[in-house]
């Protein structure tokens, strides 16, 4: 019959880090009275057991820290790496326009100057003109 305290082993096996040496002694003192192939089977058996837990439980935390990000709204090291890519690839491709950028610039101080000049003529008065009695 099985005791609470080995049962108590077994989930501290399927929880922690199992080794060779507690697998077996878990092992013998679940298989009291059995061969020792028998005892080497299970043990064997409660290793790979122990393993296979032990990636479940990392995969559960895993995928729910993943999930808890995605609902406070951080981005994940794959989106950030996108976002790097895009924005190298919007500075390459923005380099020669910035030099065609500053050439429309200069024009539009140029008309600009040209309809400043033409307001006053228009009457909008500054002030500064004469005014001629009628």
């Amino acid at each position: 019959m099985t005791s609470i305290t080995d049962v108590r082993k077994l989930m501290e096996a399927a929880v922690g880090k199992l080794s060779p040496a507690k697998a077996e002694a878990l092992a013998r003192s679940l298989l009291k009275g059995e061969g020792k192939d028998r005892v080497s089977k299970a043990a064997q058996e409660l290793l790979e057991w122990s393993q296979k837990n032990r990636q479940r439980i990392a995969d559960l935390v895993r995928a729910e820290v993943r999930s808890q990000l995605a609902a406070v709204g951080v981005a994940t090291k794959d989106e950030l790496d996108a976002l790097k890519k895009r924005v190298r690839e919007l500075e390459r491709g923005a380099a020669p326009k910035r030099a065609t950028t500053r050439k429309p610039a200069t024009r539009k101080a140029t008309t600009r100057k040209a309809t400043s000049e033409a307001a006053p003529a228009a009457g909008g008065g500054g002030g500064t003109t004469e005014r001629q009695p009628a």
